[in-house]
C-alpha cells in the first residue's frame, strides 16, 4: 500500500487493478515510438509493457484522511458491473473493499466521496449490488459531483441514439446516488472546507475538476484524468483518445503542471508505480520527480 503525507493529511492508495490495459498507439493519437526509446529506462516495467505494447495503468482511489474526515477520491470501475466494451472491466470481482478495510476504513466510515469526473473508471464503487439493486456503497457519505459533468451525461443518457452514458455507469453508479439524496453538485471553484477545494479543469470531460488539498502549508492536487500517464508530463500536448475537447484538455493539463511545479504534489488516478510525483521545470517543459 502506498501512503503519502501532505502536512497533517494522509493519502492512501486503494488499488483496484494495475496491469497492462490499453494499447499505447490507440490510447495516445500522437504516440511516437521515438518517445518510447527516449524514456525506456524508466517506463519499463512500471509504466509500459514492451511485450504487448500496452501502457501499464493503475486504476485506484485515494483515501484521504484530513481534519478528522475520511474522503475517498475517485471510485474505480466497481464489481459485478456489465462493461462488455472493456473486457478487463466486465463483471469484475476484485477485493477493493478488503483493501479499503486494510487501510482502516469500512464503507460506513467514509464521510465524503469525490469524483474528479464521471467516466466509468471513476464512479464504479459509488454503488454496489444488493438484493438485485444498485445502492450507494458509502451510506454516510456525501458524494461530490461536477454539475457540468452530471448535466452533460444526463442529456447523453436520455438520448436514445447516444445512451446509455459511459458504458452504462451513469445509470448504475451515478443515478442511484442522486436518487438516494446523497449527491452534492458543485460548479465553478468551490471551497468545501478549510482543507479541500475544487477547481474547474474542463477538457477531458466537460466538467472535470481538480481537487486541491492544503494542510499545514503543504499542498497537493488530485488530478483524475487531467493527466493519465507519466509521459504526459514530458508531452503535455498529448491527449488520450477519451478527451472530449482537445484544446481545453491541453490547457487544463498545462495549468496543473505549472501549479505542481510551484509546489503542489501530483496525485493522479492512473500513473504506474510509484503512483505520485512532484513536478520540476526543465528548460521550457516539465519533468516528474517520483515520490518514493
Amino acid at each position: 500500500m502506498t501512503q503519502l503525507k501532505i502536512g497533517a493529511a494522509t493519502a492512501d492508495r486503494i488499488e483496484e487493478s494495475y496491469e497492462p490495459n490499453f494499447n499505447a498507439v490507440k490510447f495516445f493519437p500522437d504516440w511516437d515510438p521515438a518517445v518510447l526509446d527516449e524514456h525506456r529506462d524508466w517506463l519499463t516495467p512500471n509504466h509500459y509493457d514492451p511485450a504487448s505494447g500496452f501502457l501499464k495503468l493503475s486504476v485506484h482511489s485515494w483515501l484521504l484522511t484530513v481534519g478528522g474526515k475520511r474522503i475517498l477520491i475517485d471510485t474505480c470501475v466497481g464489481n459485478h458491473k456489465s462493461r462488455e466494451a472493456r473486457p478487463l472491466w466486465h463483471q469484475q470481482d476484485r477485493p477493493y473493499l478488503e483493501r479499503l478495510a486494510a487501510a482502516g476504513a469500512k464503507p460506513e466510515d467514509i464521510d465524503m466521496v469525490m469524483c474528479t469526473h464521471l467516466h466509468v473508471d471513476h464512479v464504479g464503487w459509488n454503488t454496489r449490488l444488493e438484493n438485485g439493486r444498485w445502492v450507494p456503497t458509502f451510506p454516510n457519505a456525501r458524494y461530490v459531483f461536477s454539475r457540468e459533468d452530471y448535466d452533460h451525461y444526463l442529456a447523453v443518457d436520455r438520448d436514445p441514439e447516444k445512451g446509455p452514458a459511459n458504458l452504462g455507469s451513469f445509470r448504475d453508479s451515478v443515478l442511484p446516488v442522486v436518487d438516494a439524496g446523497l449527491a452534492q453538485m458543485v460548479s465553478g471553484a468551490v471551497a468545501l472546507d478549510e482543507h479541500l477545494k475544487v477547481e474547474p479543469a474542463p477538457g477531458h470531460t466537460p466538467g472535470t475538476i481538480a481537487i486541491k488539498l492544503e494542510s499545514k502549508g503543504e499542498r497537493a492536487v488530485f488530478c483524475g484524468d487531467i493527466l493519465h500517464h507519466a509521459l504526459q508530463v514530458y508531452r503535455p500536448h498529448w491527449n488520450s483518445f477519451a478527451c472530449a475537447h482537445a484544446e481545453n484538455a491541453r490547457q487544463s493539463r498545462r495549468k496543473v503542471l505549472e501549479e505542481c511545479a510551484g509546489g503542489e504534489m501530483l496525485l493522479p488516478a492512473h500513473f504506474g508505480a510509484p503512483f505520485a510525483c512532484n513536478i520540476d521545470h526543465k528548460v521550457d517543459g516539465f519533468v516528474p520527480r517520483f515520490v518514493i
